[in-house]
């Protein structure tokens, strides 16, 4: 009888090991050539930093007038995760106070903090901010009928604004409530309008306010003030203080 013939050994195994080997020696080879970038620091303290800083612009023009920050927005808007409709309509509303109310030393980044925190830039439920920089579908918050870390606020405009004929809600990429919106809400994108849906009108006003209720905002008391009189809590005060100190310096948070 002749012996059985011997079985070839695959050399899958072999070539997959090299294939392997190769791999490694590459991506080590390729992270000597091109290590990583160190992590911006994001500094504590309050306020929080002033962020990249806004150019002279016309804004007594007619029209749009944060428009005009276009070129300056553009070049930041992807590394922070901010459109670039929003950007604008921050820096807009920080030029514009810094012209009226020298003062009160509003930063923009403290303007995106907040707008971060409370529609994502004018973004939450899916809604897109157009050219004009109004937030298209409309952002409405969840009726203020007293539960669970909600203040109950009966119908103060008829449902005029908020479209609630029984209960208020916050409206637009900054939550105005309808009371609040009526003393404070200006037009700011020239349509001649004060808008609470359009970015634009609504950080402009939200500086307003928090001018009003914190004073100087270059200080620790001022700006906690403010951001306090937005939304009487620690916590939101501590999560808008960290998302402005991440645009502060240049990061997305």
């Amino acid at each position: 009888m002749h012996p059985a013939p011997r079985r070839r050994r695959s050399t899958w195994p072999l070539l997959l090991f090299s294939a392997f080997v190769v791999v490694v020696i590459v991506a080590i080879g390729t992270n000597l050539q091109s290590p990583q970038r160190p992590r911006v620091e994001i500094p504590d303290g309050v306020p929080p930093a002033a962020g990249a800083p806004v150019p002279a612009i016309d804004f007594d023009g007619p029209g749009r007038t944060a428009v005009l920050l276009r070129d300056w927005a553009r070049p930041q808007a992807d590394t922070l995760g901010i459109p670039v409709i929003a950007l604008e309509a921050y820096g807009h509303a920080a030029a514009i106070l810094t012209a009226s109310d020298p003062d009160c030393g509003l930063a923009w980044t403290t303007l995106a903090g907040i707008g971060s925190v409370e529609s994502n830039h004018g973004r939450h439920g899916g809604a897109e901010l157009d050219e004009a920089g109004t937030a298209t579908p409309e952002i409405r918050g969840v009726p203020l009928d007293g539960g669970p870390g909600l203040a109950e606020i009966r119908d103060t405009d008829g449902g005029e604004l908020d479209g609630d004929t029984v209960l208020d809600r916050a409206m637009g990429p900054l939550q105005f409530i309808p009371e609040t919106w009526r003393r404070w809400g200006v037009d700011a994108n020239g349509d001649g309008r004060a808008d609470p849906d359009n970015i634009d009108d609504a950080a402009l006003s939200a500086g307003r306010y928090l001018c009003d209720r914190g004073g100087d905002l270059t200080t620790a008391e001022g700006w906690t003030r403010a951001v306090l009189a937005y939304n009487m809590s620690n916590d939101y005060v501590a999560l808008v203080r960290d998302r402005a100190a991440a645009y502060g310096v240049g990061v997305r948070p």
